[in-house]
């Protein structure tokens, strides 16, 4: 019986991915077994290396088998162990062990851009994300910038969901008023709660209240504020130690925009209706599309542009271009929409840019799955190599989480925390955004309790509510959710108005007005408690992580710095749970967590 493991440093040093130029020793073990095996790699995409293994014996008998490789290039390799005789080798049986078999999966090594870094500001911090029609309006409005918008007064109303239900006979046309005077004015609640970074969802002017579908990259959406405020939002943020990263949609703009211009509100110009329209290079005009146009998923009212236009890059990435006017209007970074829609040449550019405002400015991408094994387009994706995005928005930890608190299984969410925390650069990780919900997402005590989203049609999902007792368990299972999230390395996000219990299912019903009137006192101090805790333990920041107990009801992970450790555990079963750490027994209290200092 041949023994290796990839996460253990014993039989792989160092852990995880490594920087290029690293060598990296590899270890097999056998107490019986005297065949050499050889180290074989592949570059993905190259050919496959065999390389000698060194026999030698330790004390007691036990054989052990070890070769170095140096990883000179970036890139993702694979690599097993195999014999002789070709027939049989060592391949990754899952959580990182190895055993021997015929044919097999080969373990995977990261190797990522040996200058790679990202900014130290962020890590150990607390995001918030706001919706920002949604989280506060500084004064009531007369009026809406355009006659198509309509104005909610109603801040506890549910948002619009169906074709013809407001005088616009449009959905996304209402407006609840939120703008970034309101958001200034929320600020100390925000440093209250413990939170280091805000992250608004589009601000650019847009005619939907979500304002995906940009109408002019260059300016503040009226109905929000202008440049100015926005200016002064930095700053206030910057007084209270908080940042503001701003949504950089890239992958296509509004129909009803500056650039394009289909319903002409701007106007005779624009792409579409202009051959000789400077922006007309942008757009991929052709007949046999559906619209005349390529579009986004389709969607006629969102053209797709051409990231690599020559122009398009100026204008974006240029010496004055969208990202370098707003990171000196005092933005952070920039996280970018639908990554996996945008060329990793372009992520490049972007990230230049960026990074030429400040190398401690922020950049951000939406993948929803694995960053560094992403496939889109049947191409490989490099943007968490070190040469695009700094982190991801961590969409596998939130998959892990909600499933341990809503179905159980600590075994299964150690694997798919470990699995990311072995794929990914550290630099990376530890400015992962983790998350619970988002305005993408249905909201997590809807999800933990509710009934499955895709079970019912928006009406459907328009009727629904957790109540009574439901809502009580369901607030329990947020909070444990929450406190896992925390304990985990990355940045905990936590969506506008979850840490006052409010409801909905999918875009538009989790994106209600804040209920500043109706706030759940049970979840909102948990989660100021744990993020002082948080912030008291510097292991949270950088320290690196392991799991000292899984059961199908509860998990419990160390954060370790040197030698400080911090303790996070989470119970969602009906009872108590038990188990012992450094000859110490812990109780986690049913549907509840634990957080202790290790003396």
């Amino acid at each position: 019986m041949y023994h290796f493991n990839s996460r253990n440093t014993f039989f792989k040093k160092p852990f995880g991915a490594v920087k290029e130029t690293t060598t990296v020793t590899f270890t097999v073990t056998s107490k019986y077994e005297t065949t050499t095996p050889f180290l074989c790699i592949s570059k993905e995409g190259g050919r496959e290396m065999r390389i000698s293994m060194i026999a030698h014996y330790a004390e007691d008998g036990t054989k052990i088998f070890t070769a170095d490789y140096t990883f000179d290039k970036l890139g993702l390799y694979f690599y097993c162990f195999k014999f002789d005789s070709g027939k049989y080798g060592i391949y990754n049986a899952g959580k990182g062990e190895g055993f021997i078999t015929e044919r097999g999966q080969w373990f995977m090594q990261t190797v990522y851009a040996k200058n790679f870094s990202t900014p130290d500001k962020f890590k150990g911090g607390i995001l918030y994300q706001i919706f920002p029609d949604r989280f506060y309006e500084s004064k009531g409005k007369e009026e809406l910038a355009w006659p198509d918008r309509v104005y909610r007064r109603d801040k506890d109303g549910q948002p619009f969901f169906k074709w013809g239900e407001n005088e616009t006979q449009l959905i996304n046309t209402d407006y609840y008023g939120g703008d970034l005077k309101g958001i200034m004015q929320k600020l100390d609640y925000l440093k209250g709660l413990g939170v280091t970074c805000i992250y608004l969802n589009p601000i650019f002017e847009a005619h939907s209240n979500h304002r995906y579908n940009t109408a002019d990259y260059m300016k503040v959406d009226p109905d929000l504020g202008t440049t100015e405020d926005f200016t002064k939002l930095c700053s206030e943020c910057h007084k209270r130690g908080i940042s503001v990263i701003l949504d950089g949609v890239f992958s296509h703009t509004g129909s009803d925009s500056i650039y394009f211009n289909r319903e002409k509100r701007y106007g005779e110009g624009g792409a579409y209706n202009d051959p000789d329209s400077p922006y007309r290079a942008w757009y991929d005009f052709d007949k046999n599309y559906e619209h005349g146009y390529r579009s986004w998923w389709g969607f006629p009212t969102l053209p797709d542009v051409e990231e690599l236009n020559k122009d398009y890059v100026q204008y974006i990435c240029g010496k004055n271009g969208v990202i370098n006017f707003w990171l000196k209007s005092g933005a952070d970074g920039f996280r970018l929409d639908v990554a996996d829609e945008l060329p990793d040449e372009f992520i490049e550019k972007v990230r230049r840019e960026v990074k030429h405002c400040g190398k401690n400015k922020l950049l951000i991408g939406e993948v929803w799955e694995d960053a560094v094994t992403k496939i889109s387009y049947n191409k490989r994706r490099s943007y968490l190599l070190g040469k695009g995005l700094d982190s991801t928005m961590n969409y596998p930890f939130r998959t892990a989480v909600l499933d341990f608190i809503k179905n159980g299984d600590g075994h299964k969410f150690c694997e798919s925390i470990f699995t990311i925390y072995e794929n990914y650069p550290k630099e990376a990780l530890d400015n992962a955004w983790n998350f619970i919900s988002t305005h993408d997402t249905p909201r997590g005590i809807t999800y933990l309790m509710g009934k499955n989203p895709d079970s019912g049609d928006r009406y459907w999902q328009s009727q629904q509510s957790v109540e009574g007792d439901d809502y009580k368990t369901a607030s329990k299972m947020l909070v444990c959710a929450y406190a896992l999230m925390f304990g985990l390395p990355g940045v905990p996000c936590i969506y506008y108005g979850d840490e006052i219990g409010m409801q909905g299912y999918r875009d538009p019903f989790n994106r209600g007005y804040f209920k500043w009137w109706d706030q759940d006192e049970y979840i909102l101090k948990n989660i100021k408690w744990l993020a002082n805790f948080r912030k008291s333990h510097h292991e949270y920041r950088e320290g690196e992580l392991f799991f000292v107990h899984a059961s199908h009801n509860a998990v419990a992970y160390v954060r370790y710095e040197h030698e400080d450790e911090v303790l996070t555990a989470v119970n969602r079963g009906n009872g108590p749970e038990t188990f012992t750490y450094k000859d110490k027994q812990y109780t986690i209290p049913a549907l509840n967590y634990i957080n202790a200092v290790i003396e």
